[in-house]
C-alpha cells in the first residue's frame, strides 16, 4: 500500500486530536475539517464526547460540518443516546449545525427535560432548528414547562428558544405566566413574553426587570 502526502497529514491530524497541547488540539480540528476525510469522521465524534475545552469542541462540530452529512449524521445520532452527558450536549449541538430536519425524531421529550443542564440547552437549541412547522406549538408547550429553571445561563437559552419560535410559544408562555404560583417561574415568563412582543429587548435585562416588578406585586402594601 502507498503512503500518499494526505494520508501522512490526515495521521498527524488524528494523532494532534489527543496532544496534551490545547492549541495542537485546535490546530488538528482545523486541518481535518481543512481537508475532510471521511475516515476522520468518526474520530471526531469520539474526540467531542472527551474533549474538555469549549473552543475546541466548537472546532471538532465545524470539522464534523464539512463532511458529508450522509457520514456524519448517523454517527452523531448514536452519541445523543450516550451516557456521557458531554455526548449528548455536544452531539446535540452538532445536530443544530447540520440542520438536517431528518433528525428531528432523536429530540425526544427527556432530551428536552435533561437534568443535566448543558444537555438540556443544546437540545433546546437543536429543537428550534430542526422542529417541523406542524410541531412547533407543541415543542414550545414543552419548552413553557421549564422556564425558571437553572440560573441565567440556562434561563437566557430557554428565553431564546422560546423568542427564535416566534408566535408559536405566546400561548404556552402566556399560560406559564397567568398560572404559575413561583415568583422565578412567573418572572421568567414575563420576561420571555417581553422579548416575544420586542425582540430588540435584551433577554437579560428583561429577565431582571421581570424579577423587579414581581418581587414588588408581592410586597405588603404600606399605609402612610
Amino acid at each position: 500500500m502507498t503512503i500518499t502526502g494526505q494520508d501522512t497529514e490526515t495521521s498527524r491530524a488524528l494523532r494532534g486530536l489527543e496532544d496534551g497541547d490545547v492549541s495542537v488540539r485546535l490546530r488538528a480540528a482545523l486541518a481535518i475539517g481543512s481537508a475532510p476525510d471521511p475516515r476522520c469522521v468518526g474520530r471526531l465524534v469520539e474526540r467531542c464526547a472527551v474533549e474538555p475545552e469549549f473552543y475546541v469542541r466548537d472546532m471538532l462540530t465545524w470539522a464534523l460540518t464539512r463532511h458529508p452529512v450522509d457520514l456524519t449524521l448517523p454517527a452523531v445520532l448514536r452519541e445523543v443516546r450516550s451516557e456521557r452527558a458531554q455526548a449528548r450536549s455536544q452531539a446535540l449541538h452538532t445536530l443544530s449545525k447540520l440542520g438536517d430536519r431528518s433528525a428531528w425524531p432523536v429530540i425526544t421529550r427527556e432530551l428536552l427535560a435533561d437534568p443535566d443542564d448543558e444537555v438540556a440547552r443544546s437540545a433546546w437549541r437543536a429543537a428550534v432548528v430542526l422542529v417541523p412547522d406542524d410541531e412547533q406549538g407543541t415543542l414550545a408547550g414543552v419548552l413553557a414547562a421549564q422556564l425558571g429553571r437553572g440560573g441565567r445561563e440556562t434561563q437566557l437559552s430557554l428565553s431564546r428558544a422560546l423568542v427564535d419560535l416566534g408566535d408559536a410559544s405566546v400561548p404556552a408562555v402566556d399560560a406559564v405566566a397567568r398560572a404559575a404560583d413561583d415568583p422565578d417561574v412567573r418572572a421568567h415568563a414575563l420576561a420571555t413574553r417581553r422579548v416575544l412582543d420586542d425582540p430588540d429587548t435584551g433577554i437579560g435585562f428583561a429577565i431582571e426587570d421581570a424579577k423587579r416588578v414581581v418581587a414588588l406585586d408581592g410586597a405588603p402594601v404600606v399605609d402612610d
